[in-house]
């Protein structure tokens, strides 16, 4: 492992900012993807669409499906407040459909992470 000295440590601590943690689970109406409808897989296509944007216009550093977890088939990680996140996941197709709920936490995390290519 890497030799991470103290002076290094506290520099980096101090660039520590809050971020909104979406964990995206499995709503009323889901129904899984090897059986979803025409309807549903629209919906889905456009909850996808709408990440891109919000990613495109930063404010949405991170989001995926999520496999294999239980009720937890997605997450995203908002650059925005909480409370922004969610105004604008209320307005998710999915979220409105009932395929998919919200739940939050707040992440602490270093400006500029990210996932290697």
């Amino acid at each position: 492992m890497v030799d991470i000295s103290d002076e290094y440590m506290q520099a980096r601590l101090t660039k520590v900012r809050t971020y909104s943690l979406l964990q995206l689970k499995i709503g009323p109406n889901y129904q899984p993807r090897d059986v979803r409808s025409a309807e549903q897989s629209k919906i889905v296509r456009e909850h996808g669409r709408r990440n891109m944007q919000l990613q495109a216009e930063g404010k949405m550093a991170l989001v995926g499906p999520v496999h294999d977890a239980g009720a937890l088939v997605g997450i995203g990680i908002f650059t925005v407040p909480e409370a922004e996140a969610r105004v604008l996941m209320d307005a998710d197709p999915a979220v409105q459909a009932g395929i998919l709920v919200c739940e939050y936490a707040t992440l602490y995390g270093f400006p500029g992470d990210g996932l290697p290519a």
